[in-house]
């Protein structure tokens, strides 16, 4: 992942887009391992100690923990497999509370992350803003002075435009990353609380199945 966005004066740096398929690659492993887990639930161990179990109590016990330890592994499955879908990042996207890490990152050092392009991601992004409402003013008026004024911002504006824009791709590139990463740990803590379901389940059913009849 690059620390800042390409610059014409330096060598372009690795965009980072290129951490997605990494933390894709982790996900699959995890729903891999999770799968693994489950089949294991299901398989023939399972079943054979199913046999050792006497009495409809402690049936309706087993059948509870093996359900317990089966939810825990859809649990994690389930939020693990967030990771793959991709998100829709757009600049709107940017007031996601899930990127304010990120922003507040940028705002802190943005000479680091934007060059002179911007003192912020705020200020990064208001000339968008502002040509926007130039076009709509002259959309509107009707008096020839004051559209050639409205002409002149609006051909500074999109100059800035133009300027910023490298700038605010590597932003939205960055913050694509950044969404996914977010999903990424927000699975793995879930995964810690499924490897406590699947193992309080485990060892209840063990502990029914392996009781003497």
């Amino acid at each position: 992942m690059s620390a800042a966005p390409p610059d014409d004066t330096r060598a372009p740096l690795p965009s980072p887009l290129e951490a997605v398929p990494e933390l894709r690659a982790a996900a699959r492993w995890l729903i891999a391992a999770f799968g693994a887990v489950g089949a294991a639930l299901i398989g023939g161990g399972p079943l054979v100690a199913v046999s050792r179990i006497d009495g409809a109590r402690d049936a309706l016990i087993a059948g509870a923990a093996l359900l317990v330890a089966l939810t825990g592994v859809t649990v994690a499955i389930w939020h693990i497999s967030r990771v793959l879908v991709p998100p829709i990042t757009t600049t709107a996207t940017l007031a996601d509370p899930a990127l304010r890490p990120l922003r507040e990152l940028i705002d802190a050092a943005p000479a680091d992350f934007l060059g002179s392009a911007a003192e912020s991601v705020a200020d990064l992004l208001r000339h968008r803003a502002i040509a926007a409402n130039i076009h709509r003013a002259l959309l509107a008026e009707a008096d020839p002075r004051r559209r050639e004024q409205l002409d002149h911002h609006l051909l500074r504006a999109r100059a800035n435009i133009a300027r910023t824009d490298p700038h605010i791709r590597w932003l939205l590139a960055m913050a694509h990353v950044w969404q996914i990463r977010a999903t990424f740990h927000a699975a793995r803590r879930w995964c810690l609380l499924s490897v406590a379901l699947v193992a309080a389940g485990a060892v209840a059913f063990l502990t029914v199945a392996g009781q003497p009849a």
